[in-house]
């Protein structure tokens, strides 16, 4: 068996979410059904991401794993033709150009909206998921009277009063830290809601006001709960301290109200060194409570 990492990117607009769900359209599920195609194997491939996005939401940087058989890449070796069989171990140029050729495939056979950018061997131990440091998002918003450009509809979401963005750095630094972030989160059967935030901050640029939001990992909604609870203060209709609030009672508060889905994207998931990795995911598969 071989583990490949895949970083890839896609437009979340006309995908319900990442993860595979029957009759409906998924990143995965494309990933998936594209992966089984070139490598022409009964049944797709199974892949293990960084982060299930929801609907809507987009990704620069995602992070993903498959295990295949390593027979399996014989089917990329264009000296198939000439009748050399499917498998032979090879060098690390083979190799490479296996995987080139996975690459150029993919980008024959998915859709325009999603992109595998890169496949590489994956070092030992290595776990999109569980090996993950921390996974960085930006959520971008226009505050403009005119609206949003429109050929940046897709990934800006429209605010139609003023923000400021001194007051919405006062009340998200009240919520650095590790913390269980309940208040923000939609519950899971057995899933911990205890999270490190490490960084929460907005800034203006290039005419729009972009929040980066930083964690070692997010709960379902997080990142957009977080932001729809800071812009009404930012707004000035609530207190700066509003938000510290609502997460210190750790129950969902009807006054936080979820961002829209478009706003957000997935910049990046970071790793650490090759020898850290498998210690990082039995680290990341202990379930936390906030006296550990």
């Amino acid at each position: 068996m071989v583990r490949l990492r895949l970083d890839l990117a896609y437009d979340g607009t006309d995908f319900s979410g990442w993860a595979k769900q029957p009759g409906r359209r998924t990143v995965q599920g494309e990933i998936e059904e594209a992966l089984g195609r070139i490598l022409r194997l009964p049944e797709p491939p199974a892949l293990t991401v960084a982060g299930r996005t929801d609907a809507g939401v987009h990704a620069r940087g995602q992070v993903a794993h498959v295990d295949l058989d390593a027979g399996a890449l014989g089917a990329l070796d264009s000296r198939n033709r000439r009748g050399v069989p499917a498998w032979e171990p090879g060098s690390v140029e083979e190799l490479d150009e296996r995987l080139s050729a996975m690459r150029r495939r993919l980008a024959g056979v998915l859709p325009p909206d999603v992109r595998v950018h890169r496949v590489t061997v994956a070092s030992e131990g290595f776990d999109a998921r569980f090996s993950a440091l921390s996974r960085r998002y930006a959520y971008r918003i226009s505050d403009a009277p005119g609206g949003v450009d429109p050929l940046r509809r897709r990934e800006i979401v429209w605010y139609n009063r003023p923000l400021d963005v001194d007051r919405l750095n006062a009340a998200a630094a009240g919520l650095l830290g590790e913390h269980d972030f309940a208040a923000f989160c939609k519950r899971r059967e057995g899933a911990t809601t205890i999270r490190e935030l490490q960084r929460l901050d907005w800034v203006r640029e290039d005419g729009l006001i972009v929040a980066t939001v930083v964690a070692d990992a997010f709960c379902h909604s997080m990142v957009r709960a977080l932001v729809g609870s800071l812009l009404p203060v930012g707004e000035g209709r609530l207190t700066v301290e509003w938000p510290q609030g609502v997460l210190s009672r750790a129950v969902r508060d009807s006054g936080v109200h979820v961002a829209p889905a478009h706003g957000l994207c997935l910049e990046e998931v970071r790793y650490p060194g090759a020898e850290e990795l498998a210690r990082r995911a039995a680290e990341t598969r202990r379930v936390r409570t906030l006296s550990s």
